[in-house]
């Protein structure tokens, strides 16, 4: 997979406070693999060299409302998250309560999300975009390649790829700008990494991937 600013876009899947920050819910369920990974660090490293080497980044948050935590079924995980009132928001019109909650941004994100450049996609719902208006946004600019990182390895990312791959995008997942739970003995990141070695087109390390941006400018 060959990358270029003309067709390629780095998207970031929940680089939110409650997967992020020791002061998110999850914190405790993912702390591992992020001090392993080095996600928090490698995350900034592709969004500076995104903006450096003019790619389109986009961000595909994941938001729950009041009556989203109504709903009357779901599987393990999305249990887990609405026990944990994980990325909550008061809902879609109002950001009261929003600046440093677990569903905002982490801060040292905020220059590269919040410079108007910058695509903040409509929330996914569950794991994958196919609730959200990523692939619209991603078509509208003629994108047909993506670069994919985020939280969490094994749920939003793997369900990000694998509904970009079916809409027919080519996608390469930087495999150490992610990180996952591991809950009972059951290594998400690991189930993570070889599916993404197993599905996507290419899977790279963060140094990979920004050697790969910088060189699309030669």
């Amino acid at each position: 997979m060959k990358v270029s600013p003309k067709n390629t876009a780095l998207v970031i899947t929940d680089p939110q406070n409650d997967f992020l920050s020791p002061k998110g819910v999850a914190w405790n369920l993912v702390k591992d693999s992020v001090a392993k990974n080095h996600t928090i660090e490698n995350i900034d490293l592709l969004f500076k060299t995104a903006k450096e080497n003019n790619f389109k980044v986009f961000v595909s948050p994941h938001y729950y409302y009041p009556y989203d935590l109504k709903w009357v079924f779901g599987g393990a995980m999305e249990h887990s998250m609405h026990e944990l009132k994980m990325y909550q928001r008061k809902g879609p019109l109002s950001l009261e309560g929003f600046k440093g909650s677990g569903a905002d941004f982490l801060d040292r994100y905020k220059p590269y999300i919040e410079d108007g450049q910058t695509v903040i996609t409509s929330p996914h719902k569950i794991y994958g975009p196919e609730a959200n208006d990523l692939v619209l946004q991603l078509r509208k600019q003629r994108i047909t390649r993506v670069i994919l990182a985020g939280m969490s390895g094994n749920l939003c990312v793997e369900s990000h790829m694998r509904e970009l791959i079916e809409q027919g995008f080519e996608v390469s997942v930087v495999h150490d700008a992610t990180a996952a739970a591991k809950i009972n003995n059951l290594d998400g990141d690991m189930a993570a990494k070889i599916n993404f070695r197993m599905i996507a087109s290419a899977s790279w390390s963060t140094n990979e991937t920004i050697d790969k941006m910088k060189s699309s400018q030669k």
